[in-house]
Parts: C-alpha cells; structure tokens; sequence
C-alpha cells in the first residue's frame, strides 16, 4: 500500500500503482470527469502515470493554471499533427504552451502559411481532436531517439544531441510522435475548440544568424462557448489598448529621434501623473513618509556595491564616461542605493526608527527593441518608490502597514480581484541571490506571517524573489480577467550590510536595521498602462484631469460659462470651456470621444435660471441642476469613492 496526500492534507492509501486518475474516481466520479493533468511530489505527470511510492498529489482541472497549461501543450500536439499532415515536407522544431494558448516553430520549406490557410489548420485539428486519441508517454534511449529522427527532422536530432541518456521521452497518439518531457490530458477529444490566432517569425533557438522558422500561435479549449468569449474579450482588449487610448486621449506618445522606450508625457499625461502622485503622497504623508529626491545617475561603485551591477552587468545599462579619466557613471536602474546613502548621512538612535524615505524617482533599464511595448516595457520610467528603514522588532507593524497603504490604492482605483503572490528564493539554485541563508530564512517568514495575519489570499511561488530578498507581489485582473502584476514590497536584509547601515540600540550598540522595499503603484507608466486598459479611459471620477467642460450653445452665453467655471474652481472641480465655433452636436461627440465625465450645456434658458443642463459620459442626459446642486453632486460623487488614508 502507498499514502497518498492531497491539497487539503487528507491521506488516503490505495494499491501501488494507482494512477492520479484513479485518486480523484475514488474522490469521486464526477470531479474524475473534470481533471485533465496531475502533480505529484512536485513532477507533472500524466493522470495515467502509476504512483509506486508515498507522496504528495495534486489533481488538475481545466479551471487550474496548471491544467490549462497541459491542456494548450497537448493542443500544440495536435497542431504538429495537423501541420504534417496538411504540409508533409515541413520540420517541426518546439511547441510549448503559453500564457493564452501555444505555438510551434515550424520550418515550413518552400511552403508559406498566411491567414487563409488558418481555417484549413483548424478543420484539420478538430478531426485528429474528434479521435479522442489517447495521449501515451514513454521512454527512449538517445541511441533510438537519434535513429527515429535521422534523416527526417535535423532540428531535433540537434535537440536530441543535448540531452542526457536514460532522461528521453516521447508523447504517442494517433499516427504522430513528438519528442516530450510530459504533461499532457487524457485524450484529444477534451479538446472541442480550436483557433489558429497568427503566425509570425521566429529564428531557430532565437539567434538572428539561424534560419527563420514559422511560428504558428493556436488557442484551444473544452468549450464552444469558451472560445467565443475569449475572442469577445480580445476585441475588447483592442478597442482597451492602452497606445490607442493613450493617443485618442492625448495622454502620451514616443519619439524615434528621442529614443525607443522613453515616453514622452503629453500635457493631459502630465496632469494625470500629477494626479495619481497627489494622491499617493497625502496617503504616504499620513503615513509618515519623508520625500526625497536623487539623481539620474551615480557611480559605477555604488552599484557594484549594492549588487545591481554584478547582477545586471553591462547589458542592462551602460556606463557613462566623463571628461575625467577613470570615471565611470551609469545611469540609475533603482533607487534603492541612492536612498541607503541618504541613510548614511547622519547617524540614527533606535528611537529615530522607522526612517520611511519615498521618491517617485526614474530610473533606467536596457530592454531589447523587440520587447518594448507601449507604456508596459519601456527603458526610461518612474517608480513611487520608498524604502523604510526599521528595526527588527519594527519589521511585522511597518510591512503591515505598508499592506494597508496598498489596499487603499487599489480600492481607491477599482482594483478589486487580486491575488497576494510570495515571492521567494528557488531553494535549487542559491547562486541567484546575496546574503545569508539566515536572513533569508527571517526575511521569508516576516512575509509569510504577515501575510496570514493580514488575511490575504495568498500563494506560494518559489524562484520570484528579488536577488537581494523575498517579496509580495500584487497580482490583480484587470475587467477584461487579464492578471497583471501591481505593487511590490520587499524585505531586505543583504543591502543594510552591504551599505554599512547601522543604528544605535538601547543597549548602546550599533546594529543594523531592516530595509523594506515598496512600491504600490511599480512603475507610474506600466501603472497607468493597466489602468487605461482596466477602465477603458473611464478613470474614477477624482482622478480624471479634466471632470467637466462647458459647452454655451453660442458666443452670447460665453460670459455666463465663465461665471459658472468660476464657482466649479472654487468648488476645486477642474473644468474647461470649449468656446470653438462649432456645433454643440460636434462638441458633445468629442468630448464623450474624450471620455470627459460631465457635459454641461449653456444655453439662454441656463443663464436666465442659474443652471445648468448636465450630460453624463456613457449615459446622456440627466437633467438640468442648479450650479451649486451640480457642485455637490460631483463632491459627493469624488468623496464616495475616494476615502481618505487612515493609518
């Protein structure tokens, strides 16, 4: 008999043997008809692979990340057997799963696969699918790998030459056979919905001197129903992205004589940072933070210092020579050095502790041209950085507290569905990171147990700290169900030593404190990035730059329009006048184009009653309102939603 342990740390004892399959029937039969891939003792394994040993299992179904990730990987099989089949010159390379489906490279030969061909490579994959062809692992011998794909495929005799005896395998269903470390469903028939998304180049083992390969994406699911409304939210998605809403609202663009990846932030831009920066620093006041600014650049010795530069090295950022020999600056990838010196210029009593120094400081990264994107991947950005300097018996309270801070922007912002992700070291691979394994092992439970007492909904992923220390990580979905990673804080042991940080403590000695990284916001351009795209350029109410315009039906009401701008000014209502000589019709399309939330219409009957004649964006009209009345509906409108930080 074997011991079984699942998820909810029941065990349960079966006949060696056992498959996973057979776990979750004996769970129960219909959660058996759900679970498509299984986990056991860390290993992904088939729901057909027998158990002979105690251990730990975890079943999954398509609603798991895990089972959607051996649900795509097996698509991607049976996109390989498709394309053989339709193109039985071409050479398969790889084929791996991918956050939204999967691809394979192909060599395709003298062929050439366009949008045309998608439907033909669709039909053809619901057939082999429509075989409910089961998917069969097993185990090979370098010597028959190579033998099996001599003279037929040199992509993956070069695959197979780079791996270890006694570790090769192969996926067999139906006619077709693939080189496959494992991870599949049960069957192609699970598979009811496919769609071929786009193809595109991709050189061999991504080396520009190699041959072009053809990469052809697929997205694939159990339902109809299921793809349909993957499809609906990428329409969405295209009419959310936020480079097009960025440049309908005029909120930023890029320069090729500027440089790629270094936004430039457009005057609407300019006042929406304003915005989102008032806001985090009256929270960050309350919580007694002190703003601080550093440079663009430093010398190459404070990084070599901190780490960053042996870490990162030359490729990330690029030194900086002066008229002066010998002197070498970078231009600043974090703000963290720069604050442990401003530490260091006085010396501290354990009573002066915590030392909460934040700064909405830009820094810089080399990011390869071809994976920039929009506001999402730039070179140049802004973090709302802060760095909190604590002692060890502080540490709990203060990364408690900053857990508050963050939930106050993400509910003062709409993001309400996320996940708290702690990030720790990958126990497998120590050389990735500095410091002790002591502190790191103080450094991980400090986030563990804060965590919990928080009562957050939190997981578990090893290998995601920083290289200098654990952290939790923010991970919202965004309204289309897009996860996307806000807001980090860390705890830091390694840089205090590194810089000689200390502080004196009420036995008179000198000690080291604690360093906290945070930053609920990450990047200001990655943040505001998300935010178009999770609201569609429909910000909240008080964070909008422009809340209401005013639009007189004619110059003779112009004067009564300026009346009316004046108390929305005092009421601090930001508000404009557009007095062009243009239709009111004209005037009221594009301010809804522009997303402006109020309307206000000015007209002879307005100015005779002291009123007003209110639209809503997205909704209409609402009805005509005295402007004091108009007032306090926005006021109550902006403090509903907006609640000030209490710490």
């Amino acid at each position: 008999m074997i011991k079984i342990t699942l998820p909810d740390g029941s065990v349960r004892e079966f006949d060696s043997s056992v498959t996973p399959m057979d776990v979750a029937k004996n769970i129960s039969e219909g959660f058996a008809r759900n679970v498509i891939s299984a986990n056991f003792n860390g290993v992904t394994v088939e729901t057909t692979t027998p158990l002979t040993e105690d251990g730990s299992l975890i079943l999954y179904t398509w609603k798991d990340d895990e089972g959607k990730k051996a649900f795509w990987h097996s698509s991607a099989h049976i996109l390989a057997q498709a394309i053989l089949e339709l193109y039985p010159d071409a050479k398969l390379w790889v084929g791996p799963a991918i956050d939204n489906g999967f691809y394979y490279d192909v060599d395709m030969g003298d062929e050439t696969i366009t949008d045309k061909d998608f439907k033909t490579i669709e039909d053809k994959m619901l057939e082999i699918a429509r075989g409910k062809h089961d998917f069969k692992m097993r185990s090979a011998t370098k010597e028959e790998a190579l033998a099996y794909y001599k003279d037929r495929n040199d992509y993956k005799v070069e695959l197979v030459e780079g791996l270890e005896d006694g570790t090769i395998t192969f996926c067999d269903h139906d006619t077709f056979t693939d080189l496959c470390r494992g991870g599949h469903i049960p069957n192609t028939g699970i598979v009811k919905a496919v769609k071929v998304m786009s193809v595109a180049g991709a050189y061999y083992k991504g080396d520009e001197n190699n041959k072009q390969l053809t990469r052809i994406y697929g997205v694939s699911f159990p339902k109809q129903k299921e793809l349909k409304e993957y499809l609906h939210l990428l329409e969405e998605a295209k009419k959310r992205d936020h480079r097009k809403l960025g440049k309908e609202l005029e909120l930023f663009t890029f320069s090729q004589k500027v440089g790629q990846g270094l936004p430039l932030w457009l005057p609407k831009g300019a006042a929406l940072r304003s915005q989102l920066e008032n806001f985090l620093k009256k929270a960050q006041q309350k919580a007694g933070y002190e703003m601080v600014i550093s440079p663009h650049i430093g010398q190459k010795e404070l990084y070599v210092t901190s780490g960053h530069y042996a870490k990162y090295g030359e490729d990330s950022f690029q030194a900086i020579n002066t008229p002066k020999e010998d002197e070498e600056f970078l231009l600043k990838p974090m703000n963290c050095p720069h604050h442990c010196e401003i530490y260091n210029t006085k010396p501290f009593s354990y009573k002066d502790l915590p030392k909460r120094y934040a700064e909405f400081g830009t820094v810089y990264r080399y990011e390869q041209s071809g994976e920039l994107h929009g506001l999402t991947r730039v070179r140049g950005f802004t973090q709302d950085d802060a760095h909190i300097f604590c002692t060890p018996d502080q540490l709990d309270q203060e990364f408690k507290n900053v857990i508050d801070l963050v939930m106050y922007v993400f509910e003062s912002l709409g993001f309400d569905n996320f996940t708290a992700q702690v990030s720790l070291r990958d126990p497998e691979k120590p050389e990735k990171y500095i410091g002790s394994t002591e502190n790191w092992e103080k450094a991980e439970n400090a986030i563990i147990n804060a965590a919990k007492e928080k009562e957050l909904n939190y997981v578990i992923e090893y290998g995601e700290a920083a290289f200098y220390g654990p952290k939790l990580d923010f991970m919202v979905k965004d309204a289309l169900g897009r996860s996307w990673q806000l807001g980090t804080i860390q705890v830091d042991y390694n840089l205090p030593e590194r810089f000689d940080l200390t502080y004196k403590g009420s036995d008179n000695e000198l000690h080291r404190p604690v360093m906290i990284h945070r930053a609920p916001f990450g990047s200001m351009e990655r943040f505001i990035a998300i935010l178009l795209e999770h609201t569609g350029g429909n910000f909240p109410l008080w964070l909008m730059t422009e809340q209401a315009i005013l639009l007189p039906v004619s110059e003779k009401y112009e004067n009564y329009g300026k009346k009316v701008l004046t108390l929305l000014e005092n009421h601090e209502i930001r508000a404009q006048i557009d007095n062009r000589n243009e239709t009111v019709g004209k005037k009221i399309r594009e301010a809804e184009m522009s997303k402006v939330p109020f309307m206000l219409i000015i007209g002879e009957q307005e100015e005779k009653d002291g009123t007003v004649s209110v639209r809503r964006h997205g909704v209409g009209d609402i009805g005509t309102l005295t402007m004091e009345a108009f007032a306090d509906m926005v006021k109550e409108e902006i403090n509903n939603s907006l609640q000030p930080f209490n710490v």
